[in-house]
């Protein structure tokens, strides 16, 4: 079995990646070996509208599953690439079928991390990273009164506002001293730790858990001061691990993820690593090797690794923007906000419309917008063209940032 191109992974990247060839008019064969049993989906719902019951899955298929066939992308589902073959251009599936490529686009993304102690691994405990995990999760909703959260992170107060508005009781246990601490200043973390607390969260920050109780079932989870937060379904949401392993294997440069040029392009010949996994130095975060988890990573990605095999080499740059819904909440950021040395608030927290505007050496590197959509859009300008306003002029809502914006550009 020979593919001109061979995709590894059918999330966002890969579904784009596989898209862009063929609006591209590339006519070579395309195969895409997906680990799970589905046509590529979207992911973000699962811990939103899908988790909730609003949204059936048909609604958020990336494409219908007649698509990929009425564009020869042959879909090879429920199939794991154990090992590749750098010399032979060939890698071999769980099933033991060797495939050969032309070129090949690792586009796994992470598995989830597990916690690391006694009894993690007891029917109740939970992680969201596919369709089949949030099943799992809404098939034994009935049976469960409380839910304990392990991560204060966007999967994990997400989830927790779902579950709130079915009327669990749910808590959320976060190592770190708030929540949102690796991808967000203090003001944003703690307006969201008051937002959940209104709604009946409760919040617990600085905790350690030392096991998951239960014999055949969770039952609740252990803390380093033995008390036990009682639990009848624990979701764990601490990060992802980078499906590589078959990359570094076979010679792969990378360690946490694989390794990647401004191209896309990993240490291996005629092989290029697009999303989650794809640890790259990117413009908007100071030219630091980084991993970056979303949705506008990986068809950003895609679409520059598909411009590049079909003639017109392409560099992968694009400024990194994430969401999150959590009750009437709708936070937009834009730009990477790691290694912010200020901070500007925009607007009052108390009316649940403001934006926290993240700065560096003076320049504006990143904004997280809370119902503020205005300030998002014309927030952009100020990452992409690194702009310097002062802290007065960002925290002045009276002067729209365009025409900040404007203003700066024009002096």
């Amino acid at each position: 079995m020979h593919y001109d191109i061979l995709i590894v992974g059918g999330g966002h990247g890969g579904a784009q990646t596989a898209i862009a060839l063929r609006q591209a008019k590339f006519e070579g064969r395309i195969g895409v070996v997906n680990a799970e049993a589905e046509y590529p989906y979207e992911r973000p719902p699962l811990s939103k509208d899908y988790f909730a019951g609003e949204k059936a899955f048909e609604r958020i298929m990336i494409r219908p599953a007649a698509f990929w066939a009425e564009r020869a992308v042959d879909m090879m589902l429920g199939k794991r690439v154990e090992a590749v073959d750098p010399a032979a251009h060939a890698i071999t599936t769980s099933d033991g079928t060797v495939i050969s490529y032309g070129s090949m686009i690792w586009a796994t993304g992470g598995s989830p991390r597990q916690l690391p102690v006694e009894g993690s691994n007891l029917p109740g405990v939970h992680v969201v990273r596919t369709r089949a995990d949030v099943d799992r999760m809404t098939d034994g909703l009935d049976d469960v009164a409380d839910v304990v959260i392990v991560g204060g992170g966007y999967i994990g107060l997400e989830a927790a506002a779902v579950l709130r508005k079915m009327g669990k009781n749910v808590t959320i246990l976060e190592a770190m001293d708030r929540v949102l601490a690796r991808v967000a200043g203090e003001p944003l973390s703690r307006f969201y730790e008051a937002e959940h607390q209104a709604h009946g969260v409760d919040v617990r920050l600085g905790v350690e858990i030392t096991a998951i109780e239960g014999d055949s079932f969770v039952m609740g989870v252990r803390l380093a001061d033995e008390e036990i937060v009682p639990a009848q379904m624990v979701i764990v949401g601490i990060g992802i691990i980078p499906a590589v392993a078959p990359l570094l294997n076979a010679g792969a440069a990378g360690g946490a993820g694989v390794d990647v040029d401004t191209y896309c392009r990993t240490s291996l010949p005629d092989v290029f690593a697009i999303g989650d996994c794809a640890a790259h130095a990117n413009a908007f975060a100071g030219g630091n090797i980084m991993r970056v988890e979303s949705v506008q990573n990986a068809n950003d990605m895609a679409n520059a690794v598909a411009k590049s095999l079909t003639g017109e080499l392409t560099p992968y740059h694009a400024v990194p923007w994430f969401w999150s819904n959590q009750y009437d909440l709708r936070l937009q950021t834009v730009g990477i906000s790691a290694g912010y040395d200020a901070t500007v608030l925009r607007g009052d927290p108390d009316t649940r419309s403001f934006s926290l505007i993240y700065l560096k050496a003076g320049k504006v590197i990143a904004l997280d917008c809370v119902n503020a959509t205005k300030d998002y859009v014309q927030g952009r300008i100020f990452v992409t063209e690194g702009l310097s306003p002062t802290a007065e002029q960002l925290a002045n809502a009276g002067v729209t940032l365009k025409e900040l914006a404007a203003d700066l550009m024009a002096n």
